[in-house]
This record gives C-alpha cells, sequence and structure tokens, in this order.
C-alpha cells in the first residue's frame, strides 16, 4: 500500500461522538482515488462509479494525523480498480479500509472511455531526461 497524503484531523471533522465523521473521511477518500486516478490514466475527467463495502475498523479523534493509502487492484479498459486504507499515522492502526473502488475514465462528452493503460505509472517515469 502507498501512502500519498495525510489529514489532520480538527474539530470541524468531528461527529457528535468526538470522534472522526465517517462521511467526511469518505468525501477525504473518494478525493484521493479521483487524484490517484486522474495522475494515472493522465485524464482530469474521471468519476466515481462505484466503491464496495467499506469497513470501519477504529476511530481518529481531534488532533490525529491520518494517512490515505491506494494501490491498484486492476486496470479495465475505461477504468481503474483502486483499495484503500486509512491508518492513523503515529499507531500505524487502521482506521478503514476499502476493497474496491471503481474509477472510469472519461472522454470530453462524459462517455466511458478507453484509457489504454495496464500497469502503475511513476510521474518520474514520464519526465523525459
Amino acid at each position: 500500500m502507498r501512502f500519498h497524503s495525510r489529514k489532520w484531523v480538527k474539530p470541524e471533522d468531528l461527529n457528535p461522538n468526538q470522534t472522526l465523521f465517517g462521511g467526511k473521511l469518505l468525501a477525504w477518500i473518494d478525493e484521493e482515488a479521483a487524484l490517484y486516478s486522474i495522475i494515472q490514466l493522465e485524464n482530469e475527467r474521471v468519476v466515481t462509479k462505484h466503491m464496495s463495502e467499506i469497513n470501519f475498523v477504529s476511530s481518529a479523534k481531534q488532533g490525529d494525523i491520518i494517512e490515505i493509502g491506494i494501490d491498484v487492484v486492476k486496470f479495465g479498459k475505461s477504468s481503474i480498480t483502486l483499495k484503500c486504507e486509512v491508518r492513523n499515522i503515529m499507531t500505524k492502526e487502521t482506521i478503514i479500509t476499502v476493497n474496491s473502488i471503481t474509477m472510469v475514465n472519461l472522454d470530453s462528452f462524459g462517455r466511458p472511455s478507453i484509457h489504454g493503460k495496464t500497469a502503475i505509472e511513476f510521474i518520474k517515469d514520464r519526465v523525459k531526461k
């Protein structure tokens, strides 16, 4: 699992139980999945099609720093399927797992579009020296 971004849990992120609101965490995951897919597929037009069962393992509280990890499960013709783990950066305790997030590559008319990708690419490998 590659952990790409970190979030600091602030008062506005909390639910009435004073723990991280699940909806806020899911929004962060959706954004991270979109950013990851846009970079991998080299297209700004990517949308979330499906998110599998979400498993809340533990909670986070105000002041915690969490990190969001994304890995590719598979490349489809017009999609990319990811998995996600969010954990507390200090304790490494898992907060949530999502086994499958399907993101779809779109053309300029908003229709699914073949992306031609078959493997993870790193930005550093795309830059010509």
